[in-house]
């Protein structure tokens, strides 16, 4: 179950880097809870279900994210990750954040229930090169 709920997960990561939707891994009443940087940080704003979670993740800038560690206990997971947004040719917005998730299997396929993002640090880097727009 673990290798399973991994790839679930770093297909959320690619989804979301490759500009693609991330509503096929959420159940059909799924929940996408996230904060309000850079004033709140904890998980504040509810989008439930599909249409909910397809435009609180879209028009999101180019991001790569580094999954660093994953802890899984049953059908919960946390995920700890960095997720470098970049916002122009020259600046790097870095979220050092935790995700905190809940799993449920559906049709025999693991999918995120409730998915709570929560950031640690936020930090602004400059970049000295980009080929992203």
């Amino acid at each position: 179950m673990s290798w399973e709920l991994s790839q679930l997960v770093h297909r959320y990561a690619a989804a979301v880097d490759d500009r693609q939707s991330v509503v096929p891994l959420f159940t059909t009443d799924g929940v996408l809870v996230t904060p309000d940087p850079p004033d709140v940080l904890d998980p504040v704003h509810e989008h439930v279900g599909p249409e909910a979670i397809a435009q609180a993740t879209s028009g999101l800038p180019r991001t790569f994210h580094a999954i660093v560690g994953e802890v899984y206990d049953g059908s919960r997971g946390r995920i700890a990750c960095v997720a470098h947004h970049v916002l122009d040719e020259k600046t790097d917005l870095v979220w050092h954040l935790r995700y905190l998730d809940d799993y449920r299997q559906v049709d025999g396929r693991w999918l995120i229930a409730r998915r709570a993002l929560h950031l640690d640090l936020i930090e602004t880097r400059s970049l000295k090169r980009s080929r992203v727009t």
